[in-house]
């Protein structure tokens, strides 16, 4: 199904049948991916007296309650309301939906204990370029992410002064597939966070920043049109469900 639509002042044709989603599914599985110390996510029948919500159980519907946390528990979105102390909802920080996307892999490098994705890698792979949103994908990348057990494993992290790079370039959204830009354990210091952000000097209320995607091997490095839709949670972060396409030539 191919559609032509206008994204920064320009016509490009995109073949809306050809999804390449990037999200990661929430399940109850063991297999689902954990960070920040938390259990897998529990979904689970209402039972009100007798009456169990399951239609094996004898219900006429399957009617389940869910538990989960959007930063521990899969792909999610999150506005700056995740460091301030003022409430700002991730609902009200996207009022669009497409985006110029640019699809970049790093490798991380070591610097000292940890390993980071340093502003140099950053700066090479755009290339110049001034995309609206920036999907990061790390190396080595294993189908094995999207089961990844993330506590206590200091992942790799995004360097901030390579974050205030992204804020600098205009990128309004960046997308990652770590559970956090920022180092597991930093004694609070959030620095690729405020950062992004421009926290506290001027915050970017409609900047939001997505963790947990994954990016298969098969969808090469390059431009994109990115839909980034979220659950419509009044909360600063949600679930969310990015989906690239490719542009026709």
């Amino acid at each position: 199904m191919l559609a032509t639509i206008n994204i920064n002042n320009s016509r490009l044709t995109v073949d809306f049948s050809k999804p390449l989603d990037i999200s990661i599914v929430m399940s109850e599985s063991s297999q689902n991916p954990l960070a920040w110390y938390l259990e897998k996510p529990k979904i689970y029948p209402v039972q009100l007296g007798d009456w169990v919500g399951r239609v094996s159980q004898g219900a006429a519907v399957n009617f389940n309650s869910i538990s989960f946390n959007p930063h521990a528990h899969g792909t999610h979105t999150e506005c700056l309301g995740h460091i301030t102390k003022a409430f700002y909802s991730v609902n009200d920080a996207l009022k669009s939906f497409f985006f110029m996307a640019e699809v970049i892999t790093i490798s991380p490098v070591l610097i000292g204990q940890d390993y980071q994705l340093p502003l140099a890698a950053i700066t090479q792979k755009l290339k110049g370029k001034t995309p609206t949103a920036v999907v990061i994908r790390t190396l080595p990348n294993t189908i094995s992410k999207i089961s990844q057990k993330y506590s206590n494993t200091n992942w790799p992290y995004l360097d901030h002064r390579a974050a205030k790079f992204l804020r600098d370039l205009g990128v309004e959204h960046l997308l990652i597939d770590l559970p956090s830009v920022d180092k597991e354990k930093d004694n609070g210091a959030l620095l690729a966070h405020k950062a992004f952000w421009n926290i506290p000097e001027a915050p970017r209320e409609n900047a939001t920043i997505t963790e947990f995607v994954y990016v298969k091997n098969t969808i090469k490095d390059g431009p994109y049109i990115l839909n980034l839709q979220v659950a419509p949670f009044k909360n600063d972060a949600s679930p969310s469900r990015p989906v690239l396409y490719e542009i026709a030539d």
